[in-house]
């Protein structure tokens, strides 16, 4: 299921995955992000990503715990 979500304004047109994850709420620390990206938890584009520092752009998709997360970034 797809969550509604603000649009994240930016100053760069990516953002990395572990600040995308805090930045969203979905980890409350980037330790907690790191942990969750480096167990195989979180799916960027249907695909297992392992990088914390993954760069994400407009259009991307971010799966954790059965949810999908939008990436929509004003910058």
């Amino acid at each position: 299921m797809r969550k509604e979500q603000p649009i994240m304004t930016s100053k760069t047109p990516t953002i990395k995955l572990d600040q995308f994850l805090k930045w969203m709420g979905i980890a409350a620390t980037g330790g907690e992000a790191k942990i969750m990206i480096q167990n195989g938890e979180v799916q960027v584009n249907g695909t297992t990503e392992t990088r914390r520092s993954r760069q994400l752009v407009s259009g991307d998709f971010v799966m954790v715990g059965g949810e999908t997360y939008n990436v929509e970034l004003n910058g």
